[in-house]
């Protein structure tokens, strides 16, 4: 059982396997050149998994695969079928833009994945081309069709920035609402890697433009494992929100992150981490799982976002954390 220094259980990993992308989202990377690590740097599939290998057996129940763009790493679905292979129930997750979904999606499906996130920042074909900096809607649209039609369990991420895409939240909400998929709505993580000057809507604004057509919600009693605090409609329909800039965010965080090279981090918001690729490489199990152990014991109370300080800003690329 993997416990940290607050007593907090960590079932939760989250595995980066690459920092790539082929959008350039306002709130994530959006001046960032279309370049890459070298393949060189990163972990191969199977040294990843035998880091994975090491969490499943102290404790670890979900693996959720990102990056940047998880997609763009050629034969995904053999390394997700590594883990399925090695311990069936896992819950095993998928986060992704959904521009290359329509076309893999029954290959991950057949390889053990059983639930994707997808972003969808807008319904409108102009905004989500500001938004990702290319014309993506009508594809990442049929990626979301393939996946539902395949039999993968679907959430709809989407973060409301000021003047971009906040007349969307209705809409976006609505689309959910009729598809029967869950939405959760993000609050922008200030980072350095972000639009200048990009702002994002908190959660009482977003409940307010909600209840302008919706004004009858209650609010759902936390799940503690679910970083999103839900709200539920009359007729049952319920929509998440995710509020990294209030503690509750992480007083019952479970989760780690792992990046596709090898640096194994705490908290998003947390500049420190420490490397297991020596470890992995070395094929040193002991030592991988020792750094896992002081990574954990060196995790903070809370993430810097929920200081209060409307300065703190992460210098953290969430391309390579997966956010």
């Amino acid at each position: 059982m993997l416990i940290d220094g607050f007593g907090r259980k960590h079932d939760y990993l989250r595995v980066s396997v690459t920092e790539r992308c082929n959008f350039r989202c306002q709130y994530c990377m959006p001046e960032k050149p279309f370049s890459w690590v070298p393949k060189e740097n990163l972990l191969t599939y199977e040294e990843l998994f035998k880091f994975i290998k090491v969490g499943i057996d102290e404790g670890i129940k979900k693996v959720r695969i990102t990056g940047g763009e998880p997609l763009l790493r050629e034969e995904l679905d053999v390394f997700l079928k590594m883990i399925y292979d090695y311990k069936n129930d896992i819950d095993l997750a998928l986060t992704t833009n959904g521009f290359l979904l329509s076309k893999v999606a029954q290959r991950l499906k057949d390889s053990g994945l059983k639930r994707i996130n997808v972003s969808l920042d807008s319904l409108n074909e102009a905004t989500a081309a500001k938004m990702a900096q290319k014309n993506v809607l009508k594809t990442v649209l049929e990626g979301i069709e393939e996946a539902n039609k395949v039999g993968l369990k679907i959430k709809i991420n989407c973060v409301p920035l000021k003047g971009i895409n906040d007349q969307d939240i209705l809409e976006v909400l609505e689309f959910c609402m009729e598809k029967g998929y869950v939405v959760r709505f993000i609050e922008f993580m200030e980072n350095h890697h972000a639009k200048d000057g990009a702002k994002g809507l908190n959660s009482d604004e977003i409940k307010e433009i909600i209840s302008q057509k919706y004004p009858n919600f209650k609010t759902v009693p936390r799940d503690t494992s679910s970083p999103a605090q839900y709200y539920e409609f009359e007729n049952g329909f319920q929509f998440g929100i995710i509020e990294p800039h209030k503690d509750d965010f992480c007083a019952s965080c479970n989760r780690i992150r792992l990046t596709a090279e090898g640096y194994l981090i705490p908290c998003l918001y947390f500049e420190d981490a420490m490397s297991i690729k020596d470890a992995v490489q070395n094929n040193d199990i002991d030592e991988a799982a020792n750094i896992l152990k002081k990574v954990l014991a060196n995790k903070p109370e809370k993430n810097k976002w929920s200081t209060k300080d409307e300065n703190e800003t992460s210098s953290r690329a969430f391309y390579e954390t997966g956010g």
